[in-house]
């Protein structure tokens, strides 16, 4: 699959969310959506990131915002890591991978040598009517929300 790029449709999704509930992309046409892209549930570069959406969240839905936060662990994980940060916004459990690839996030990483797959931490801003218009490579974790702000002039 060739590499999402701004302007192109986003890939709809339905998957479960930290709750069992069942969300798709298609849930939030109208609103303007923060997708991101996470490694794992409770590390120190994942936790900032997603508590710094959680500081900014109220301004971000005022903004029009949906913040929607997607890794590869359980709906039980998240429950775990949104009790413990106090999250306000749905993690969606893409356990099978299948959302990650879909966006082209699963990518082979290399740790200390070792190498294997794993999610790429990036962010999609997505308009109301499903389209692309902007991909965050490099997240500043405890900078993320301005860095959407940034973007958007």
């Amino acid at each position: 699959m060739a590499a999402l790029k701004i302007g192109d449709k986003a890939p709809g999704f339905t998957a479960k969310n930290q709750h069992g509930d069942t969300l798709s992309l298609s849930d939030f046409k109208g609103r303007r959506v923060i997708l991101y892209f996470y490694p794992k549930d409770n590390t120190p570069g994942c936790t900032t990131e997603a508590c710094n959406f959680r500081d900014n969240y109220e301004s971000l839905q005022a903004e029009g915002f949906e913040v929607i936060g997607i890794s590869t662990d359980s709906e039980q994980s998240h429950q775990k890591f949104i009790r413990k940060y106090n999250l306000p916004f749905n993690l969606i459990a893409d356990e099978e991978q299948k959302i990650v690839r879909d966006y082209g996030v699963w990518v082979e990483k290399n740790m200390f040598g070792i190498k294997y797959m794993g999610t790429a931490r990036t962010t999609f801003l997505i308009d109301e009517q499903g389209i692309i218009t902007h991909i965050i490579k490099k997240v500043k974790n405890a900078d993320a929300s301005q860095q959407v702000r940034d973007l958007l002039g």
